[in-house]
C-alpha cells in the first residue's frame, strides 16, 4: 500500500468514527446527567428498579433516544414519558436489549422519563443506559422538584387493577398503572419527588403473605431482607401512610395461614392493633424527625360505615401526641374491587385538599 492510499484509509476511518460519534452516543446508567427517583440500587454499570413508581429521567438534545434494559421475568411495564406526556408503554424482555423509546422528534431539547407502573411482585428491571441520536447531546438535569413525598401503602397505593374496566379486579401487570395511583397524581400536583414503599396485600399486623410493613419499610432491594436503605439519602417533607385495609380483612379470617402465623387462634385486640400502628409511625418518625406524617385510610371498605379501623388510626395518632402527625380518612368509594383510575383521582383530590389546608403547600 502506498503512502497516499494509507493516508486515505486512515482519514476514512477517522471520518467514519467521527460521524458515528456525531450520530450516536451511549450514556451509562451511572452518568450524573440521569435523575433517579425512588429507592433504586445502583452499580457502576446498572440501575436496578424494583419498587413501584420508581422513575428515571434524562434531558437531551436529539431526534431519537433508546434505552438498554433487561427484566427479571418480563412482567413489568413502564410509561415512556416525553416532554411531560405519556408517549408509549414499554414492556421489557428477560434478555438485555436496546429499546427505541422515541424517534422522529423535533430537533432541540427534550425530557425523557421512564416510570415503573408495576410493583415489585412483578420483578426487577435493570437499566444499563441510554443511546442518543441526532444532535447527540445530553443536557443538564432540570432544577430539583419543589417538594418531597414518601408513601407507605398497599395495593391501593400501587394502583392495583386501576386499569381493569371489566369489573374482574385483576391485579396482573397489564392492569396495574402506578402512574395513575392517587400517590403519583398527588406528587405531580405538588411538583414533588415520589418514593413509594408499597406492596399489594401488605398490612401493619398481618398481610396476605409472610411479610408486614415493619419488616419491609427499610429495604433498598424490595425483595431482599438484607438489603437496607440508607434513610439519609432522601428526607421527605411529608410522609403518607395508607395501611390497614388488608388487616381489616385478614383479622376476621381465623382459618387463614397468615392469621394463624401472626395471631394464633385469637383475633388481635384493639390495643394490639393500635400499638402496632403506633410502633410503625414511631419507626418512621425516628428516620425523619422533622417530616410531617399523614396517616390516612381509604378508599376501600375499611372506611365504610361502622368500620372500627378509622378509629384505630385516630386513637394511635392521639396517643402519639406528635403535632406533626395527622389523621385523615378518605371516604369509602362504595364500589366493588380496587379503586379505578377515576376513583384514584378522587382520592388524590381529597388528599391534595388536605395537604393544602393542613400542611400549607
Amino acid at each position: 500500500m502506498n503512502v497516499m492510499n494509507y493516508k486515505n484509509l486512515i482519514f476514512g476511518l477517522f471520518l467514519v468514527g467521527a460521524l458515528r460519534c456525531q450520530g450516536q452516543s451511549f450514556i451509562k446508567a451511572n452518568d450524573p446527567h440521569i435523575r433517579y427517583e425512588g429507592r433504586i440500587a445502583r452499580t457502576d454499570s446498572t440501575a436496578e428498579l424494583s419498587w413501584p413508581a420508581t422513575s428515571v429521567t434524562i434531558n437531551f438534545s436529539g431526534t431519537r433516544i433508546s434505552a438498554i434494559l433487561k427484566d427479571e421475568r418480563s412482567d413489568n411495564n413502564y410509561n415512556v414519558i416525553i416532554d411531560g406526556k405519556v408517549f408509549n408503554i414499554l414492556h421489557p424482555d428477560i434478555f438485555k436489549k436496546t429499546y427505541r423509546l422515541a424517534y422522529n422528534l423535533k430537533p432541540g431539547k427534550h425530557t425523557l422519563e421512564l416510570f415503573k407502573r408495576t410493583e415489585w411482585a412483578m420483578g426487577k428491571t435493570w437499566l444499563y443506559g441510554f443511546e442518543l441520536y441526532g444532535e447527540n447531546k445530553v443536557l443538564p438535569l432540570s432544577p430539583p422538584k419543589k417538594h418531597k413525598l414518601e408513601f407507605y401503602g398497599n395495593s391501593i397505593t400501587c394502583g392495583y387493577a386501576d386499569e381493569d374496566s371489566t369489573g374482574m379486579d385483576r391485579g396482573t401487570s397489564p392492569y396495574e398503572n402506578g402512574y395513575m395511583s392517587y400517590a403519583a397524581i398527588t406528587a405531580r400536583h405538588f411538583d414533588a419527588e415520589l418514593y413509594s414503599i408499597s406492596k399489594s396485600g401488605i398490612g401493619v399486623t398481618v398481610s396476605w403473605f409472610p411479610l408486614i410493613m415493619q419488616e419491609m419499610y427499610d429495604r433498598l432491594d424490595a425483595t431482599d431482607p438484607y438489603s437496607k436503605w440508607n434513610f439519609s439519602k432522601y428526607t421527605p417533607d411529608v410522609v403518607v401512610i395508607n395501611l390497614f385495609q388488608n388487616d381489616a380483612w385478614i383479622s376476621k379470617l381465623p382459618d387463614n395461614d397468615q392469621f394463624k402465623a401472626r395471631f394464633g387462634k385469637t383475633a388481635p385486640t384493639e390495643e394490639f392493633i393500635v400499638n402496632a400502628y403506633s410502633k410503625l409511625v414511631k419507626s418512621i418518625r425516628a428516620k425523619y424527625p422533622e417530616a410531617k406524617i399523614v396517616c390516612i385510610l381509604g378508599s376501600m371498605d375499611a372506611t365504610e360505615a361502622g368500620s372500627p379501623w378509622p378509629g384505630y388510626i385516630e386513637k394511635a395518632v392521639s396517643d402519639l401526641k406528635d403535632p406533626k402527625v395527622y389523621e385523615h380518612i378518605i371516604p369509602y368509594k362504595n364500589t366493588k374491587g380496587h379503586p379505578s383510575i377515576r376513583e384514584q383521582q378522587a382520592m388524590a383530590d381529597d388528599l391534595i385538599r388536605f395537604i393544602h389546608s393542613r400542611i400549607g403547600w
